[in-house]
């Protein structure tokens, strides 16, 4: 197989808190182990000869109430990796389920970043749902391949969620299941490969989707630092900083035990319901055998004040709290408020070796369980749920029991078994210890990735991929854009028409694209640019500027960025509602679309503008648009056709200034004025007589296409 050289990876991990240098894990739920492992796979991929830059793109977060660094743009983490930051729902730090209304925003700004940098990844990789939407976004525009890690899945979430008997309504609310579950059927259908760090969720996790493809799916575990986490039996002395380490673990422990000499049952996970602390807990509480034998320790991620924290954490919080009181295990229980993972964890784990304790992870499901792997490297036994990747962790490490965690007798049971039997904690800390370094070193993980990444861009040679939008890697060299309105602008003199096309067709070159703005449908448009034999464009900004689409070779693809972009405050039933009544304007057949509805004035012109009084009283957001001094349109305050055209003006980087339009009407107003190169065809409407003077707007002496011809030559636009 033909390997690629020097390849360009980026990496897509959009929410929670992620930097180049000590990690806030368990800053929040949304920072937890997936962002431990992106951050140190992308480290080993900058390490590797074949690999030339690595980009973490994530988003920006300026925010008093966390550190400054995450609102750096780009931080460089060393010669071949850097973290790209991207501005998308304010610069508040937001949790993942609040995200998904700002992902269309992250994937704009990315590919203006994209296009910025002058270069296409030649792989993108995706983890997460959130990050899975925005990979599959970038995959139909420029056909990269896709890699796509789920990290956890929002059907088996869901199922549990249930198990634990949550309505339908609260996890709508509190995780936004259903955007989470569509996205995630795109992306697996969208992405060459998916990678599973388990059996058991490539077959029963992803099985419960729709789209999966059985042959797409590669299990691949990841890895783990063996520098940081070692044997606590590796070494008998510790250098001054690891000695001060292990004395604020030990001063933060003593604080909450009565008795230190008990052998330490440890969990470290984030405060989840998924995760089942209340479940550990309970059986921790109800056994007076494992409360003579052993402390108990949650480090469930860093607090200050449960009362100001989001409610998903608080509730998990406050019921441990409840917990420990109710089954007073004051003096042999310890929740500590906060933890340094960077240095403090590996210690931690060790600490617990030391005192012949147990790991436990008692959640309901767990995708992988990357802190299993941290404690066998440490030789420390673990106990875990039998459901998810704790099976194959298990099955590889033989250093622990699985445990049905639906019932805490359960839990309770293969704890005793581990610590009244000496010889079998030690045959499970020493087979984690021989084992780990064979089944997930990051060097073996990063071997079996790049093989894989050769596979898919080999695979990507002979694919086609009908998805893909034919315009997508021509935007991105586009140095200069052309849009005309259509009816009595392009149309109206045939023999100019065909002069225009011949223009369009033999002239453009690779710098420099073409769309129309017009106020017909996508339909309607097509129809009368194949009637006349005219070269399908790039982009059509159609239905007065509310829909943007863009050709992938047969069809048009619906921009659902720029509907996202305008959505807001738009309420089309209100307006009908309102309007119902008033006998001068008449609803247009077909006259409602998703982002406009259309009237024809019947009445004085006088009364033109009643209607949008009305809708003003009424505190309705439009932007109402007039052509010809008879037809009315009202769209959403942000959509027009020069806020359309504006929009891709940013979205794919040209300047304003090398873009030039053209139109005759009041419904091409706002795309005639301002910064654009604006054309005004000789046949133009009454309404556009107020625009001689302006800067950047010339008024064509010829008319039809002939005008706009005339006006490419005034600005000598294909020099």
């Amino acid at each position: 197989m033909k390997k690629q050289s020097k390849l360009y990876i980026q990496l897509y991990n959009i929410h929670g808190l992620i930097r180049g240098h000590d990690l806030e894990l368990g800053h929040d739920v949304d920072t937890g182990g997936q962002t431990k492992y992106v951050l140190e796979f992308a480290k080993t991929l900058s390490e590797r000869e074949s690999v030339e830059k690595v980009e973490i793109v994530t988003r920006l977060v300026a925010d008093k109430t966390v550190a400054q660094d995450y609102a750096q743009p780009i931080e460089k983490v060393n010669d071949k990796l850097s973290i790209i930051r991207i501005k998308c729902g304010g610069s508040k730090y937001i949790r993942k389920e609040q995200i998904w209304d700002h992902l269309e925003e992250f994937g704009d700004k990315t590919i203006k970043y994209i296009k910025s940098v002058g270069r296409l990844p030649d792989i993108i990789h995706s983890h997460y749902a959130d990050a899975g939407y925005v990979g599959a976004t970038l995959t139909r525009f420029f056909g990269v391949p896709l890699i796509h890690t789920g990290h956890s899945l929002g059907r088996m979430k869901k199922k549990n969620l249930e198990a634990q008997n949550l309505t339908e309504e609260e996890i709508e609310r509190k995780y936004a299941m259903s955007k989470r579950i569509r996205h995630e059927e795109d992306v697996i259908f969208y992405a060459d490969r998916i990678i599973s760090s388990t059996t058991q969720e490539a077959e029963e996790q992803y099985g419960m989707y729709e789209n999966t493809n059985p042959n797409n799916i590669t299990v691949l575990p990841p890895g783990i630092d063996l520098s940081k986490f070692y044997a606590y039996n590796y070494k008998r002395e510790w250098t001054d900083e690891e000695q001060v380490i292990r004395n604020s673990i030990r001063a933060e422990l003593y604080r909450f035990f009565t008795n230190m000499n008990k052998p330490l049952i440890l969990s470290l996970c984030r405060p989840e319901k998924k995760k089942n602390i209340g479940g550990l807990i309970k059986a921790f509480g109800e056994s007076e055998e494992l409360q003579k034998k052993a402390n108990l320790a949650i480090f469930a991620g860093i607090r200050k004040d449960i009362q100001t924290m989001p409610e998903i954490e608080s509730e998990v919080l406050t019921e441990m709290l409840l917990l420990l009181d109710k089954y007073n295990l004051y003096g042999k229980m310890a929740i500590p408020k906060k933890h340094d993972f960077q240095n403090e964890v590996p210690e931690l784990y060790r600490i617990a070796a030391e005192t012949k304790g147990i790991f436990v992870n008692s959640a309901f499901s767990e995708n992988f369980g990357l802190t299993l792997i941290e404690a066998a490297c440490s030789g420390l036994p673990i106990v875990a749920t039998d459901d998810g990747g704790p099976r194959d962790i298990i099955s590889n490490l033989h250093h622990g029991l699985l445990v049905d965690v639906s019932d805490s007798k359960n839990i309770e049971k293969k704890l005793l078994e581990i610590l009244d039997d000496q010889k079998k904690w030690e045959q499970f800390s020493f087979s984690g210890i021989d084992r780990v370094d064979r089944f997930y070193s990051w060097e073996a993980h990063t071997d079996n990735y790049l093989n894989l990444v050769n596979e898919v861009l080999e695979e990507d040679k002979e694919k086609e991929k009908t998805f893909v939008i034919k315009t997508g890697k021509k935007l991105l060299n586009y140095e200069k854009m052309m849009f005309f309105d259509i009816d009595d602008t392009m149309t109206g003199d045939s023999d100019a028409l065909a002069k225009l096309n011949d223009l369009l067709t033999n002239n453009l070159g690779s710098k420099i694209g073409w769309g129309v703005s017009t106020g017909r449908t996508i339909d309607a448009a097509c129809e009368v640019l194949d009637i006349n034999g005219v070269k399908r464009p790039d982009v059509i900004v159609s239905s007065v500027g509310s829909e943007i689409y863009y050709n992938r070779g047969e069809d048009y693809v619906y921009s659902t960025s720029w509907a996202a972009h305008i959505k807001n405050a738009w309420k089309p039933d209100r307006i009908l509602e309102l309007l119902e009544d008033c006998d001068f304007i008449e609803l247009q057949d077909n006259g409602i679309r998703d982002f406009k509805v259309s009237y024809n004035l019947i009445g004085s012109p006088e009364e033109l503008y009643l209607a949008n009084d009305i809708l003003i009283k009424n505190n309705i957001k439009t932007n109402l648009i007039v052509s010809h001094g008879k037809f009315i349109d009202f769209l959403p305050f942000r959509a027009s056709k020069g806020r359309a055209i504006r929009y891709l003006s940013y979205r794919w980087n040209i300047p304003h200034e090398k873009i030039l339009v053209a139109g005759d009407s009041g419904n091409d107003q706002d795309m005639l004025t301002g910064e654009l190169l604006g054309v005004i065809v000789g046949n133009h409407t009454q309404e556009l007589a107020d625009l001689k003077g302006r800067r950047r707007v010339y008024f064509a002496e010829n008319k039809f296409a002939a005008g706009i011809i005339e006006g490419i030559q005034y600005y000598k636009f294909l020099d």
